[in-house]
């Protein structure tokens, strides 16, 4: 999952959006390391309405134009509490390899074990 799609996820969480209102929430979120323009998330809603992880809530009419709203479905409230549990292992993988370091052992891992992601992979 990218970075992109795992922000737009989290900001459907609470409530549905529609695009600008999602553009507002990744970046609050994100605290500005998020940049997503418009043409990069109707792609993104694209992509994730496709694999069935939003859906549309909603159109409304403002100002002569119809705001789409899109909510998370179940599936993917799944894929996202997976996505940040996969986040978070490599987050505390990497915390104790950086502190094995600080306290002098290689911090490498032992043959065989099993690595975990990190975040910001493609997909």
């Amino acid at each position: 999952m990218t970075q992109t799609a795992f922000f737009v996820l989290v900001a459907l969480t609470d409530e549905p959006r529609h695009g600008y209102g999602i553009v507002q929430e990744v970046d609050a979120l994100s605290d500005g390391r998020v940049q997503l323009r418009i043409g990069t998330l109707y792609g993104v809603l694209d992509r994730l309405a496709a694999d069935e992880l939003i859906e549309l809530d909603r159109e409304e009419a403002h100002q002569g134009r119809l705001r789409r709203y899109y909510r998370l479905t179940d599936a993917g409230e799944a894929a996202l509490a997976d996505e940040a549990e996969r986040m978070a292992e490599g987050a505390r993988t990497a915390a104790r390899r950086v502190e094995g370091r600080r306290g002098g052992a290689t911090g490498k891992q032992a043959p065989g074990a099993v690595r975990p992601g990190l975040a910001g992979g493609g997909a």
